[in-house]
Formats: C-alpha cells, sequence, structure tokens
C-alpha cells in the first residue's frame, strides 16, 4: 500500500538541473532516508513534496484518508504569536476534532434540538476516535519533553532551536500516518535526539527524512534513497551496506565509462573514414553514436572536500585551565575546574542543550570573560575555532574575496602553495561559484566557507562547535578522514555520536550547575555506563538488605517457623508506617504532575522518584505479607 506515488518528477533553477524525471514510492511502514550532496536538490525535493514550491515537471500524490505531516530545516513560525496562539492555529486533525466538538456543544447548550443532539454525537464518537479527549496531557507532556514550559512567551523570543523543539513537537502532536524530515536532529541535544530516535523506530509511522546523523539514520531508517547526479537509486538496509553498495556501482559505471570510451574511439574513427553517401546500416550506426558518447563522457561526481593543513608542532605547555568560574547571574556554568591539556588530545564535549558548552568554548577562545581563575595557552598553540553561530560576513562580499582577503597564496600540509582560488575548489567551490555573493550561499556552502577561514590559518589546536550541522554525510566522512589525520589538539562540541565516536576518546560532560565530569573513553562507552549505573540502581531499590523469612522456611535448629521473633516484630510495625508515608508522598507528588506547572527538570526529577517509590512499596508490601502470615 504506497502512501506516496511520485511521477518524472523534474526541477532546474536557471541552467542548474537539480534532477530530472524521478519516479519513487513511500509504501506504508517504509521509514526512508534521502542521501545528497549538498546543493543537489535534497531540500528542494521535500519542499516540492511539502507544496511549498512546484515542479517544473511530474506529479506526486498522497494516499487519500492518511494524515501527513512536515518538518522543515528552519521552521517558518509566525512570530507574531504566543506559543498557545500558534498552538490553536495549529490545522491538525485531532485540534480541527476539538474545536469542531467545541462548536457542536455550544450550539447543542444554546439550542437542544434533534439536530444539535445528532450534531453532539457525531462529535463525541470523532473525539474517541482520535483519542482527542487526552490531547491537552499530550500537549503539556510533548512540550515538557522538548522544554518548553512558558507557552505564554511570543515565538519572536524563541532561539533557532527552540523553534525547531516547538515545530517537531507540533508535528509529533498530530500523530500523523506519514511524516517528511529535513534535518530533524538540528538543534536537539543527545538526550532528546536518543528519545526521537526509539519513538520513531518503535512506531507504525512513514518516514521521508534528509539527516546527517548516521546513528540516528541506523537506527530509524531501513531504506536510502541516493540522489546522485539528478538521478535515484535505492538500498535496502543500513548506513554501512549503503557505502558498500555506492562504492560498488560507482565501480562499474566507471567501467562502463571506459569500454564506451575505447567503443568511441573505433565509432569516431569509421565516421571519418566512413564515405558520405549512407546506407539504412550506417545510418542506424551513426544514430548510436550518440548513445556511445553519452555513456562514454559519463562521469561520476568527483567533486569532494580536500582538508590539508601546515600545522606547527606543538610545544610543551597547550593550554591550561585553572581553578576557572563562570556564571551568568544565579545560573552557574562552571564551577572550579582544572585541566591541563596534553599532546594530540581529542576532547569530546556533551551535555544537554543551556549547561555551558559553547560558553566555555568562548572562554577557551577569549570570546568571554572568566569570572575567577586562568586560562594559558602554551607559546607554540595555534587556534582555529569554527564557531555554531557561523561568522557575519561583510555586506555584498564575494567568496573569492573574503579568502583573498585572509591570503592570496596558502601554504599546503605538503610544503606545496596553491592561490586563494585553488584552495576554494578543494573546499568544493566550482571558479564560476567563487564569484557569487556570499549572502546567496546554501547552508552547507556557509558552513565550507567557515571551515576554510578556519584552517587557513593552519591551527595546531581545533576548536568544533556543532561542527555537523548543514553539512551532508559524504562531506562529513571527508572531515573526519582530515580531522583523523590531524596530530594537534582537537576539541568538539557535538550532538553526533557516529562523529563523536569516530574522533573523540574522552569526554567532558557538562551536567548542569557548573559541574563537569570526566569521561576517558567514547561516547558510545559512556551511553553503555549510564544504562548499566541506572540497570543496578533499579535493581538496588529491589533489593531489600533485610533478610527474607518465608513460609516453612526452616529456622539453623532445623525447626519449622511458627511465629515472628522480636526483631521481626519490630520490623513488621515498622514496615506499616513505611508504607503509609511511601503512599503520602507518592500522592502529593502524583497531584504536583497533574497540575501542569512544572519545568521540565522537574517533571523529569518528580516521576523519576514515584517510578523509585513504586518499585520501592511492592519490595516492602512483599516484605510485609510474609511475615504478616506468622501475626497471631
Amino acid at each position: 500500500m504506497n502512501y506516496l506515488s511520485a511521477e518524472n518528477l523534474s526541477k532546474s533553477f536557471g541552467e542548474q538541473i537539480l534532477f530530472e524525471e524521478l519516479s519513487f514510492g513511500l509504501k506504508k511502514g517504509d521509514k526512508t532516508a534521502l542521501i545528497a550532496r549538498n546543493g543537489t536538490g535534497k531540500t528542494t525535493l521535500l519542499r516540492i513534496l511539502m507544496g511549498k514550491i512546484a515542479s517544473d515537471t511530474g506529479e506526486f500524490t498522497f494516499r487519500g484518508g492518511i494524515k501527513t505531516a512536515f518538518l522543515e530545516q528552519s521552521p517558518d513560525l509566525d512570530d507574531s504569536l504566543t506559543i498557545d496562539q500558534l498552538i490553536l492555529t495549529n490545522n491538525t486533525p485531532v485540534l480541527s476534532v476539538i474545536k469542531n466538538y467545541e462548536s457542536a456543544l455550544k450550539k447543542h447548550s444554546s439550542s437542544q434540538t434533534a439536530e444539535t443532539t445528532k450534531m453532539l454525537e457525531e462529535a463525541n464518537n470523532a473525539m474517541d476516535h482520535v483519542d482527542a479527549w487526552d490531547y491537552e496531557r499530550r500537549l503539556k507532556q510533548l512540550l515538557d519533553l522538548f522544554r518548553i514550559t512558558d507557552t505564554t512567551q511570543l515565538v519572536s523570543t524563541l532561539s533557532g532551536g527552540e523553534k525547531k523543539r516547538l515545530a517537531l513537537a507540533l508535528v509529533l502532536l498530530g500523530e500523523p500516518d506519514l511524516i517528511i524530515l529535513d534535518e530533524p536532529t538540528n538543534h536537539l541535544d543527545i538526550d532528546m535526539i536518543e528519545w526521537l530516535e526509539r519513538y520513531l523506530s518503535q512506531s507504525a509511522l512513514t518516514l521521508l527524512m534528509v539527516t546527517h546523523d548516521r546513528y540516528f539514520l541506523d537506527r530509524v531508517c531501513n531504506h536510502i534513497i541516493e540522489l546522485s547526479q539528478g538521478k535515484m537509486y535505492h538500498y535496502q538496509g543500513n548506513y554501512e551496506l549503503f557505502l558498500e553498495k555506492r562504492a560498488e556501482r560507482e565501480l562499474l559505471q566507471k567501467a562502463e565509462s571506459e569500454k564506451a570510451g575505447q567503443l568511441m574511439k573505433k565509432e569516431l574513427e569509421w565516421l571519418r573514414r566512413s564515405p558520405k553517401a549512407r546506407t539504412g546500416k550506417s545510418k542506424a550506426r551513426i544514430d548510436a553514436f550518440d548513445g556511445i558518447k553519452e555513456r562514454a563522457t559519463r562521469v561520476n561526481d568527483k567533486s569532494e572536500l580536500k582538508l590539508q593543513v601546515k600545522a606547527p608542532r606543538l610545544g610543551g605547555k597547550i593550554l591550561e585551565l585553572e581553578h576557572i568560574n563562570k556564571a551568568y547571574g544565579s545560573l552557574k556554568i562552571i564551577k572550579d575546574f582544572s585541566y591541563k591539556f596534553a599532546k594530540a588530545e581529542r576532547i569530546g564535549v556533551i551535555g544537554r542543550n543551556g549547561t555551558g558548552k559553547t560558553s566555555f568554548l568562548d572562554l577557551i577562545s577569549g570570546d568571554e570573560s572568566l569570572d575567577s581563575g586562568t586560562i594559558e595557552f602554551g607559546e607554540t598553540v595555534v587556534t582555529g575555532y569554527f564557531r555554531q553561530s557561523g561568522i557575519k560576513w561583510k555586506s555584498g562580499q564575494r567568496v573569492i574575496d573574503a579568502v583573498k582577503e585572509i591570503a592570496e597564496v596558502i601554504m599546503m600540509g605538503d610544503g606545496k602553495t596553491i592561490s586563494a582560488s585553488q584552495f576554494l575548489e578543494h573546499f568544493m567551490f566550482t571558479p564560476e561559484s567563487q564569484y557569487k555573493p556570499i549572502s546567496k550561499l546554501s547552508g552547507g556552502e556557509l558552513r565550507r566557507l567557515h571551515l576554510l577561514k578556519v584552517l587557513i590559518k593552519n591551527p595546531n589546536f581545533i576548536i568544533l562547535d556543532e561542527p555537523t550541522n548543514d553539512l551532508d554525510i559524504l562531506t562529513l566522512n571527508k572531515l573526519e578522514e582530515f580531522l583523523l589525520s590531524f596530530r594537534g589538539c582537537l576539541i568538539i562540541v557535538s550532538h553526533d555520536r557516529y562523529f563523536l565516536d569516530k574522533l573523540t576518546d574522552h569526554l567532558f560532560i557538562f551536567e548542569g550547575e557548573g559541574i563537569i565530569k570526566d569521561h576517558y573513553g567514547t561516547y558510545s562507552s559512556y551511553h553503555k555506563a549510564q544504562e548499566a549505573r541506572e540497570k543496578n540502581l533499579k535493581k538496588s531499590i529491589k533489593e531489600t538488605s533485610v533478610i527474607k523469612s518465608f513460609p516453612g522456611e526452616k529456622n539453623t535448629a532445623g525447626k519449622v517457623k511458627t511465629k515472628l521473633s522480636y526483631k521481626e516484630k519490630q520490623e513488621y510495625k515498622h514496615l506499616e508506617s513505611e508504607i503509609e508515608e511511601l503512599e503520602k508522598e507518592k500522592a502529593s507528588l502524583e497531584v504536583e504532575l497533574v497540575k501542569g506547572k512544572l519545568g521540565y527538570e522537574a517533571l523529569e526529577k518528580k516521576s523519576k522518584r514515584i517510578s523509585d517509590i513504586i518499585n520501592i512499596i511492592e519490595t516492602k508490601l512483599e516484605r510485609w505479607l510474609d511475615l504478616s502470615q506468622y501475626v497471631d
């Protein structure tokens, strides 16, 4: 059963052809990732399916009766509304049913006729059908999960990340059958990504998404579509299988191109020698020549990121942080943190949004000042800072001018020098695109230009703040290859777990309230350790330090137990009062949750406490029942 069918879709902008005559479909339950280089039409294709722009040719249809939802890379929300008002104008099917019910209820209240009674019954049935009675609770739950607590604030006051989280919450609230997502993990921290990953992988949703997060792709998607040179290629399986099959396809295309090239040479010789008078047979041979020429001149798109730096050697002293402290009012970012960097150290920085990761990088770079403590670099250190917020470029400045402003000639890692234009080509800027105004660049192109500006200084200490945003997967592979061979120091703030696992072997974990913890190992090893700790905690809650006595149990003298000892009688009395106190605490916490006034952190903390209390009560009740059998 196809939920989406697209036939012969084509799109071009001026002379640039993005894709031609694409045909594909999504079956119910398909979870499909769309992979392509930046600038080759991924987002354009999604925007066509979203109805934001029109295709040049072709058509697409969604199956009738299904609920569809879309999440753009940069959601276009009405800044003049509050979050509450935006939710009310969000035209989800569930909200439409609620509005219809409220209208029917109002009419029935003012005039109780057979017609209004029937309308109210139908509206009631519709509410039951979409489970709309629970809408308000689910809305509060989702908003809290995405850390949106003040729904009275204007959308214009939200950051880009907060807008993305709000848009994602609204998409999921509608409980659609099919969702189209463009970079859903951008601006989410790792905890939120892992929640979304579990939700999407376990649900029966049908998905089409663009993502650069390879763990997310692997764990959610069962189908990959590659868009390359205007054509589509399908792969069933995970990301590793995609890389393998893609390499095989490119090798086959290369062999076919070389074979066609040899045949084209022979045909050219024949054309030059052949007489002017053409037979039917020779005319057919001439017509076939165009097809041979097309195959022979067809080449894979080999434009790729080529990164090299001639980094100076690091001395004995690199970077020393001594008892540093930073706070913004009552918000503590860093509390008495000290660390000395060693040569070639690779540190990943993780933590929830708002815990101070970017502020930490800004302190190191000197963009922010400390409250107390010292930060000292060694004399040989040359830093390069790739900022999440990007760079403010001069108005009207062209790409080539921005590079020449730094250097006309650049020294490469192999000691050779190249021009600014050649250096730009290493960053996938063609000679034509080098004269484009920077204001006209795509998100991925801006990130590459920013990376160029960082590396052109040949740093030996690189600081990267969310470098994977807006970069396609194939470009990310090249960035990873470069960073793996980089011999200097590296600090990376990233929500991309694959990127962290590949490039870092030591983590700084920002836990909030200024606390930074060390973990020597990869993100995956840290995650496994966290899971093990949570599992052990649950196990310890269920266990009790009291030795249990069971009916018919024999004592050390071999006699069957018939009554409680003095200690057991005291334990029995205490258990009754303890269980009563725990039940009171549980009821109090449940009242707080129902009121809906808690923020995300408090909600999470109190929900966990309720879960712990339930486990403790079960254990104590079990022990109480054991002892009660011997009570007179």
